[in-house]
């Protein structure tokens, strides 16, 4: 038996973008082709990607799961790396332990719930796959040595900024204000410093984001769940997308009111 790419994705708990993408760099063949250009995915597709889900579990990466699988590679040479890299999930597992173990502590006893103190061990690296998809390598390590390198207290006040940023979108939208008024594009003027502020993003550093690259988030804002969840929900997204299509055509000179 056969399945679809999006019925292997749904299952999966990913996206038919990753698996996709699986497929371009060779980590994952699909089993074949349906007749309307659908991958379609067999039991040993199946029992790869079941495997290299756990691999990711564990924090190992996409070219060391493909020289696993494959056995192309020195096992020898691999199983070093892999050691430090496991140890460095068995750490950010003991890390995330102790953090629920403090949710708990503060659940129980009362006390002011902190953030930092919860979300500690919980890395941003879950996107990791997409954004080199989307970017390439070279966007992600630089962001993710971004963010290892700073402190917990550095952690925890960008986590604030970018929190308080995504409230003011929801309360805006929950307002009901049109995408093009001064409040909504001081939003989005916000969104734009916020993201070419993260080092790896495209226009990082700049203080100008491309406007592709705006734009392609506000079209993931809408078309990804996961992202237009952070808005509260699809309308949120919808307000955001429309509010930063409205900011590009502006900076660029399109905008027609």
């Amino acid at each position: 038996m056969n399945w679809t790419i999006q019925e292997v994705a749904s299952s999966a708990g990913i996206s038919s973008r990753t698996l996709r993408y699986y497929d371009a760099i060779g980590l994952l063949t699909p089993a074949g082709v349906g007749h309307n250009g659908t991958r379609l995915y067999g039991d040993a597709e199946l029992l790869r990607l079941q495997q290299i889900l756990a691999f990711r579990e564990l924090g190992v990466g996409l070219a060391d799961i493909t020289a696993i699988l494959d056995s192309s590679a020195d096992p020898v040479a691999t199983l070093e790396r892999l050691t430090g890299e496991l140890g460095e999930s068995i750490e950010r597992m003991q890390r995330q332990r102790e953090s629920i173990r403090r949710a708990l502590h503060i659940h129980r006893t009362g006390e002011q719930l902190m953030p930092a103190d919860i979300f500690d061990g919980f890395e941003h690296a879950q996107y990791k796959d997409e954004v080199e998809e989307r970017w390439g390598a070279d966007a992600y390590a630089s962001s993710d040595a971004w963010w290892r390198a700073m402190s917990e207290a550095d952690r925890a006040e960008w986590q604030a900024r970018s929190q308080a940023l995504i409230q003011a979108w929801v309360d805006a939208a929950a307002r009901g204000i049109a995408p093009d008024s001064d409040e909504a594009q001081q939003l989005a003027s916000s969104q734009n410093a916020w993201l070419s502020g993260i080092p790896g993003t495209p226009g990082a550093g700049t203080g100008q984001a491309p406007s592709e690259y705006l734009l392609g988030l506000a079209e993931l804002y809408v078309d990804d769940d996961r992202f237009g969840m952070n808005y509260g929900g699809r309308a949120g997204a919808e307000f955001v997308a429309a509010a930063l299509r409205v900011y590009v055509e502006r900076r660029d000179g399109r905008w027609e009111a």
